[in-house]
């Protein structure tokens, strides 16, 4: 579960599974409220909401059948690629904060990125086939009704 004291981004992986398959606006609109979830639990600077939205939307408008078939490596390969963008959106924000050397910052930066990315994408999969099938069948009920 945790690598060197990081954990996987929980939030980010709920982001990704749910935005692979939609629309811009919905993985937005995922991005922004489980920002302001997380927001409304921890500290509000720096905010969530800002890498969680640009997730949202970066894996909303990625055309993954046009580069790899299987879903399993996907979403592994693009919960990694979130999860070092959301952490470097946050070190921008503790930089421009101040508060903290920016040597500081980015050397976490590195380290937090990595262990983040690493058990993010290990994890995204395990939640994305349960979710993805679950809703596959909500959406043929939806058809059928």
């Amino acid at each position: 579960m945790e690598l060197a004291g990081i954990g996987p981004n929980w939030l980010l992986i709920w982001v990704v599974a749910w935005s692979v398959k939609r629309s811009v606006l919905q993985g937005a609109l995922a991005g922004l409220a489980l920002g302001l979830i997380q927001d409304g639990m921890t500290a509000h600077t720096p905010t969530h909401v800002v890498s969680l939205v640009l997730v949202g939307v970066l894996t909303a408008r990625l055309r993954k059948e046009r580069y790899l078939r299987e879903d399993f490596i996907s979403v592994a390969l693009i919960a990694f690629a979130m999860a070092v963008m959301a952490e470097t959106v946050t070190a921008i924000q503790y930089s421009i904060q101040g508060g903290r050397s920016l040597v500081e910052i980015w050397t976490y930066h590195q380290l937090i990125a990595l262990g983040s990315a690493v058990l993010s994408s290990l994890w995204a999969p395990i939640i994305y086939f349960p979710l993805n099938r679950w809703w596959q069948q909500m959406s043929l009920l939806e058809q059928q009704s």
